[in-house]
């Protein structure tokens, strides 16, 4: 399979796990070793500069922590847009990337726009490819917008409808089918 970095994985409407029940995740790494993400769509009741003071000058004012995925929870992970590509220490796509913990700046200077996640999602070698085999996840090149959404929560819906055909279908699906 080709390197799913700097695309999207939509959860499928048959994913129930409780972590990635119709998340967006954003692909930073993916290699033979596993891969890596951030959930895009899920923002916690968490205010950064309640949650990880040292990063809020980062942020927008009253910008929420985002559930970045079950891995490392603990640990604050930022994606950021910035002027120039290579201030990224891990480009994802266009001048959209991480930064490392050892590396935030100490100022913003650099930074269009950035958000914070709790933890990320990873997957070990060829796991990732058994579950888009699967059809746990649907893959959509990532756009700027998706990144830094100013409405997380639609996200899922948003992507599947602008893809079109089946996914526009799919996008109307309700969180709990059964209820349909």
């Amino acid at each position: 399979m080709e390197s799913l970095k700097g695309q999207l994985l939509i959860a499928g409407g048959g994913l129930f796990d409780p972590n990635f029940r119709r998340t967006v995740i954003l692909i930073g790494e993916h290699n033979e070793e596993g891969a890596l993400g951030v959930v895009l769509n899920r923002p916690t009741p968490h205010r950064i500069d309640e949650a990880v003071p040292p990063l809020a000058f980062i942020v927008a004012p009253d910008d929420p922590l985002f559930f970045g995925g079950p891995v490392q929870p603990q640990s604050p992970v930022v994606l950021a847009e910035f002027e120039h590509p290579d201030f990224a220490d891990l480009l994802v796509f266009g001048s959209i990337g991480f930064m490392t913990g050892d590396a935030v700046p100490e100022s913003r200077e650099g930074i269009k726009r950035a958000r914070v996640f709790a933890g990320y999602a990873g997957w070990g070698a060829g796991q990732l490819e058994a579950e888009v085999d699967e059809d746990s996840w649907i893959t959509e090149p990532a756009l700027g917008d998706d990144v830094f959404t100013a409405e997380p929560e639609a996200l899922w819906s948003r992507v599947l409808r602008r893809m079109g055909g089946d996914y526009r279908l799919l996008s109307t699906m309700p969180f709990d089918p059964s209820l349909n």
